[in-house]
């Protein structure tokens, strides 16, 4: 009687199961933190500036306000790739670990700031920056644990999470940022201390490196040409969107010219130096693969229409639409949060499911049809009249969250799905970079074309409404040519647009009591504004729904067939179109199994080719898998099939003994059976040489490379669908010149 063999494998596979689940919970958290930190500010800015006593709609002071708002994403979208190169040489899980200390530090020195005016600004500019540093790292490692830690079955889930995440943490963090600031302006930093040190602790206790470091040198010349060169562009966007030489903007400025050229310039070499080093910072043999390379080109659409779209929302709400609903003009960044809810909401929901479904259905058609409802959202809200009811508006925004959490998860898995392990660390920053420079780029495209189409008309609208006001038409004329920058960042942060623009002059301390209530009130700034705002609304959304139209056609070429990790380009297949290696080695048993039927001489390589091709022809599966485990099953339920070392040799040497034994790796698994069951078959290593001894004495005895026994294996294997659950052996065979019978177990040749 024997007893079943022992396996490790179900505790082993438990412990898998955890740590997969503690790496996406401890990911899902990190990404969250790090993209809430990049928008909680947007609304939490006239709060801040108030507790440092800066005014940043000054002269001058507009710089300090633009890089609040874009220092963060400027610096992530610079350094996830190289922090992603560092993780796959020194480890991911290591500098991962690095940045949520770096994150926690710096959101500790950010709420303790001890300067006011530009100092104060300064002071956390600079912090800011530094946190954004330990988000890089953060974020462009968190997707490469994870596609570490999950089988490729549940990769679309995991990721998905991880990315809605991500960008439920961007939408969360506007509501976020309007109650904290609420209380007090330092508990928008306050919120990430208790959070980042628990999760630190926790990270450095649980994470583990789950795949092998690539190593390598740091490519220097690249890192440096790149980052250069993309901070060189997204500085020029800064100094764009700012008022020179009498312009309303700053496009015209040497500076930003001369930035973006160089800017460009450095990319382009960076492309250069990346084909020469033997090291380089990106692989862009990637950008071979359709999967990787359109599939972040649709990112870097979508990143572009939806950032946009979420700063012209929070203007729109707060300049007109809440002051016209009776809302103080002070109140307007906290409920501006409050009702764009319901695209976090639609964004919450989609993310998750549709990154399930892509496990099963593939990510190209659910990632397709997000981009297109994307920008069909998009159309209906350049429909909606400036003065709109909200529950046409809450369904389109509804509509346009699930859209994002549509695409988002199933693209990010296809990316990250699509690259070599050994990449993956640097592919997750490329992803970041893609969707971080989105972010960035689109407040400046999306300002510029509504700077562009408030120009047209709001310098004739403006002078005349304060006209009709009693203010003096010279004063009147001078605030009309102002640009409109101005207005639409007094509204951002909440302060009355009206008031802040006659206040230099004192104009309004010459009116009657009525006129400053008139011009000061809820109404007359939103209805002054309504008519231009709204050309300026028509051309952003007509340009974010060519945006996702662009998405849905490189999401639609990313192709239809995955590739599989670790050979870039080359499309999976299933067992049954191409045999494996073990189906290969089961027709290569079939063809020596025929062999050992016929007088004994060796089969040739024509032969085993000619059952090949017989075996492929015929309507089942080519000697799969699954017969070879059902083969390999049937011989372990034999006693003592788990044999040692001086069993096989025992068995080996009664082979050679008989003239022209040539048995099959089949034949051979029964001889181990039979000899397994002989009492004392457990002979010494030293008798089992003794009988090679002797058997190498009898004539004919030369013992070929077909009589190697086949593998054992101790846990039998379950036959794939379609497969018989055992493989029926032919019928004994009497061989004349031996004084047994041997069954020859021979996989079905069909």
């Amino acid at each position: 009687m024997t007893t079943p063999p022992r396996t490790r494998t179900p505790r082993r596979t438990a412990a898998g199961d955890r740590y997969k689940w503690t790496a996406l919970t401890n990911t899902t958290a990190a990404v969250f933190m790090s993209a809430l930190d990049g928008s909680i500010v947007l609304i939490a800015l006239p709060a801040i500036f108030r507790g440092v006593h800066l005014d940043p709609l000054a002269p001058g002071n507009i710089a300090y306000l633009l890089w609040m708002i874009m220092g963060y994403r400027l610096i992530q979208a610079v350094l996830v790739v190289t922090v992603g190169r560092l993780g796959d040489m020194y480890g991911r899980v290591r500098i991962y670990n690095s940045g949520f200390a770096v994150f926690t530090f710096a959101s500790v020195l950010l709420s303790f700031d001890p300067f006011d005016g530009g100092h104060g600004a300064m002071w956390l500019i600079a912090w800011r920056l530094l946190q954004a540093v330990g988000g890089s790292m953060l974020t462009a490692n968190s997707a490469a644990i994870l596609t570490d830690a999950f089988p490729e079955e549940q990769r679309g889930f995991a990721l998905g999470i991880n990315q809605v995440a991500a960008l439920g943490g961007m939408f969360i963090g506007l509501v976020a940022g309007g109650l904290l600031s609420a209380w007090d302006w330092r508990a928008v930093f306050w919120v990430n201390v208790p959070v980042g040190v628990f999760f630190t602790v926790w990270a450095y206790r649980t994470l583990r490196e789950t795949a092998g470091r690539d190593g390598g040198r740091i490519d220097w010349w690249g890192n440096i040409a790149f980052g250069v060169g993309l901070s060189a562009t997204l500085i020029a966007i800064t100094i764009g969107l700012q008022p020179y030489g009498g312009h309303t903007m700053g496009w015209t400025n040497p500076r930003a010219d001369a930035l973006i050229a160089g800017g460009l310039l450095l990319l382009a070499a960076f492309v250069v130096i990346e084909k020469r080093v033997s090291a380089p910072m990106i692989q862009l043999g990637l950008f071979r693969q359709r999967a990787f390379t359109f599939g972040n080109l649709a990112g870097l659409a979508i990143s572009i229409g939806r950032g946009g779209m979420q700063f012209v929302l929070i203007i729109w709400l707060q300049g007109i639409w809440l002051p016209l609903h009776g809302y103080d003009y002070a109140d307007t960044p906290l409920w501006a949060g409050i009702f764009m809810l319901p695209l976090t909401a639609g964004f919450l929901v989609a993310g998750p499911v549709s990154g399930y479904l892509s496990d099963r259905l593939g990510s190209r058609g659910l990632a397709t049809g997000g981009a297109l409802l994307f920008g069909a959202s998009f159309l209906g809200l350049m429909c909606l009249p400036i003065d709109f009811g909200y529950w046409i508006f809450a369904l389109l925004i509804t509509v346009n969250g699930i859209a994002s959490g549509m695409f988002a998860s199933p693209n990010s898995s296809s990316i990250m799905g699509s690259v070599p392990a050994s990449l993956r660390g640097v592919a997750s920053g490329m992803r970041a970079t893609f969707q971080n420079s989105g972010t960035a780029v689109s407040i400046g495209v999306f300002f510029s074309l509504m700077i562009a189409g408030l120009a047209r008309s709001l310098p004739h609208t403006l002078t005349a409404g304060l006209e009709q006001q009693g203010v003096p038409a010279h004063i009147a004329t001078q605030v009309g040519e102002l640009p409109p920058v101005s207005s639409l960042f007094a509204a951002q942060l909440g302060v009355n647009p009206v008031e802040h623009l006659l206040r230099p002059s004192g104009a309004l301390t010459h009116l009657t009591a009525t006129q400053q209530h008139a011009l000061t009130g809820r109404e007359f700034f939103p209805t002054l504004i309504s008519g231009p705002f709204h050309s300026g609304l028509v051309i952003v959304f007509a340009f974010g729904a060519t945006l996702a139209l662009l998405a849905a056609i490189a999401s639609l070429l990313r192709g239809a067939n995955p590739t599989t990790p670790g050979t870039p380009g080359r499309p999976r297949t299933s067992a049954a179109k191409t045999p494996g290696p073990r189906a290969l080695a089961a027709e290569v048993s079939v063809g020596r199994a025929s062999a050992a039927e016929g007088s004994g001489p060796r089969v040739s390589a024509v032969e085993v080719s000619a059952q090949r091709a017989s075996a492929a022809k015929s309507p089942g599966p080519r000697a799969s898998v699954a017969e070879a485990s059902a083969q390999r099953g049937s011989a372990a339920e034999a006693p003592g099939a788990r044999g040692s070392a001086a069993e096989v040799s025992a068995r080996r040497a009664s082979a050679a003994k008989t003239p022209g034994a040539r048995a099959s790796a089949a034949e051979a698994s029964a001889q181990r059976a039979s000899a397994a069951e002989t009492p004392g078959a457990r002979a010494s290593v030293a008798e089992a040489s003794e009988r090679r001894a002797s058997a190498a004495q009898a004539p004919g005895s030369h013992t070929s490379a077909d009589e190697t026994p086949a593998p054992r294996t101790s846990v039998t294997k379950t036959p794939a669908p379609g497969t018989s659950g055992t493989a029926k052996p032919p019928p004994a065979r009497t061989d004349s010149s031996t004084a047994g019978t041997t069954t020859g177990e021979t996989p079905p040749c069909h």
